[in-house]
């Protein structure tokens, strides 16, 4: 199986260490999640994993090919950044064609959310639909693992709440690493969770222990139980 496997890698800014010695790795059919305060480097560290952001130093391989760079990770990673990336004044339909192979791009032009955008330029659709349509391609891509930073960001419940269950359904055939800054997103979509803070990544292994890390307060821990 070719898992993908990163280690050693840490990151400074201005003498300031923002990833520390990290290590993580990643199966087909898992689903990590990485959570974290606002700029605790968590964005950073999957754009290195992916290749467009440098480190001081890391490894990074899935099966027997160490990914160095963007193009080595070709069909390999794929990143959905926070920002919308797709070009405007391009048909979605276009945009699928481009991105995607065949087969794959048939999966989207029959996605019942999709069908509705095929003749919208991309500046014509909302913040949501933006959104369902990057994760989409994203997700079928030909790349073996996925890392997808705040996919939920500005998507209403009901385009979440398929956004996870379309990832379940996929998980088999791929890895994924996804940030959220909503811990109760990601807690009930992964397999494994890991907190970043101070450059470090610890195994979380109940949601009590994000009190003891300062991450909740005691109130918010109780208050999210009990709904």
């Amino acid at each position: 199986m070719s898992k993908l496997h990163v280690d050693s890698l840490t990151k400074s800014y201005n003498n300031k260490v923002i990833l520390s010695d990290i290590f993580l790795s990643c199966e087909k059919g898992q689903i990590i999640g990485l959570i974290g305060r606002n700029g605790s480097g968590k964005s950073t560290l999957l754009k290195i994993v992916f290749g467009t952001e440098k480190a001081d130093s890391k490894f990074v391989r899935i099966g027997e090919q160490i990914i160095k760079n963007v193009s080595k990770g070709r069909n390999l990673i794929n990143y959905l950044p926070q920002d919308n990336f797709l070009p405007n004044n391009v048909k979605i339909r276009t945009l699928i064609t481009l991105f995607l192979s065949k087969e794959n791009r048939d999966i989207l032009f029959n996605n019942e959310y999709i069908i509705p955008l095929l003749n919208k330029q991309n500046q014509e659709l909302s913040g949501g639909e933006k959104r369902i349509v990057e994760i989409l391609l994203i997700i079928h891509s030909n790349s073996e693992y996925i890392l997808l930073d705040e996919p939920f960001n500005g998507v209403s419940p009901i385009v979440k709440d398929y956004i996870i269950a379309y990832i379940m359904k996929m998980k088999a055939n791929k890895g994924y690493i996804i940030t959220d800054h909503d811990y109760e997103n990601v807690f009930n979509l992964v397999d494994s969770i890991l907190y970043l803070q101070n450059g470090y990544l610890k195994k979380i292994n109940e949601k009590r222990e994000l009190i003891e890390l300062g991450y909740l307060t005691k109130t918010n821990y109780h208050t999210a139980n009990n709904t």
